[in-house]
């Protein structure tokens, strides 16, 4: 009897022992890998929506510069317009991209107001009425400074050029009741931008954007002032100088080639 209780005991400690030690084995047992997604490049397609804020530094005519002329402008502003743009990219690696943008800026209309005085002494007012619209073109730089929540704040640089267009001038002098017309005239002028933003990645592949833009268009020049009698002693274009933008956009951003996952194994901690 002795004997086969001391037979169990021995049974039971061999199977406590292979018990103890398959599940050893089962600890030390890597656990399956996990997808990472490794920094990538590549190409991307953008499109963009945006709202513009406009600024005229200042406004001239030729006729400003007469001997005992002098001219003030009380009031010279834009209306906000909308603005549509495309472009592609490209992606250098996660912090770091570059994009060509094209983008038709649709016509906000101008309001301006100066006073004209000779030898001191008020002899008229200019009204003025137009309608300004661009075609602008920029090559862009952009750093983006990190991702938290699949949130990444950026800024960037670009610079371009931009046709810029005058169409329906009107200057109406209310004293003298004179009215002006002039032709409707583009010209193209350097541009350059800054950006800053935020970029909400959707899926790997789908970036959405929310941006602040300052844009510098260049100056923009009506065609020559010609009175409502047809008569033009001089040629006296209207001159807009250094148009800029407060820009709101909101853009999306596609890779054309997702990034693929890359199964990287855990590490094993040892001891």
């Amino acid at each position: 009897m002795a004997s086969v209780k001391m037979l169990a005991v021995a049974g039971s400690a061999v199977l406590l022992s292979l018990t103890a030690a398959g599940a050893a084995d089962l600890s030390l047992a890597p656990p399956p890998p996990m997808p990472v997604v490794q920094d990538f490049s590549g190409w991307y397609l953008r499109g963009d929506i945006g709202f513009s804020n406009q600024r005229v530094k200042d406004i001239y005519n030729v006729l400003e510069s007469t001997p005992g002329t002098s001219v003030t402008t009380p009031h010279a502003s834009f209306d906000g317009a909308p603005f549509f743009g495309l472009g592609i990219g490209y992606q250098y690696n996660n912090w770091l991209r570059f994009d060509v943008t094209g983008e038709y800026r649709s016509g906000a209309t101008f309001h301006g107001l100066q006073v004209v005085s000779y030898n001191g002494a008020v002899v008229g007012t200019d009204e003025y009425s137009a309608t300004k619209s661009e075609w602008t073109a920029l090559a862009n730089v952009y750093v983006d400074l990190g991702t938290w929540w699949c949130v990444t704040p950026f800024v960037g640089a670009g610079i371009g050029a931009s046709y810029n267009r005058i169409s329906n001038f009107v200057d109406v002098n209310t004293i003298t009741q004179g009215v002006a017309y002039a032709a409707d005239t583009g010209k193209w002028n350097f541009a350059w931008a800054l950006h800053a933003g935020l970029a909400y990645k959707v899926t790997p592949g789908f970036t959405v954007e929310l941006a602040y833009r300052y844009l510098n268009l260049g100056d923009a020049v009506s065609g020559d002032l010609v009175t409502y009698t047809g008569v033009n002693n001089v040629v006296n274009p209207e001159n807009f100088n250094n148009i800029t933008s407060h820009d709101i956009k909101l853009g999306v951003r596609w890779m054309l080639q997702s990034p693929e996952p890359v199964y990287q194994p855990p590490l094993i901690r040892k001891g």
